[in-house]
């Protein structure tokens, strides 16, 4: 098999700028309680990786903070990719960033 193909990347983490430029404009922030402690950039790799693996949400390998503890709950995860996915967001992101994603 000669010649060059061009595939279509799913993207399976984004930067911080690639996260700004193409999904952070789609996303609803919430305007009531505390800020999220963990950036959004990386709660949104947490959902392209569990979408990528398709381990179960409890599966997910989450890193650990300084303390020891998980950073964040696979619950809050969950929660987040379901408000945003009922805003629309599902797919979205995958049609812009094509093979731009590392």
């Amino acid at each position: 098999m000669t010649g060059n193909r061009c595939w279509q990347v799913i993207p399976t983490e984004l930067s911080l700028e690639q996260f700004e430029q193409f999904v952070l404009p789609h996303l609803r922030r919430g305007r009531r309680g505390p800020p999220p402690t963990l950036p959004l950039y990386k709660i949104f790799n947490y959902i392209l990786r569990v979408l990528y693996m398709g381990c179960q949400w409890k599966m997910l390998p989450i890193e650990r903070n300084a303390k020891g503890c998980r950073e964040i709950h696979y619950t809050r995860i969950y929660r987040l990719m379901r408000r945003w996915q009922a805003d629309g967001l599902h797919g979205c992101y995958l049609c812009r960033l094509g093979g731009q994603a590392s």
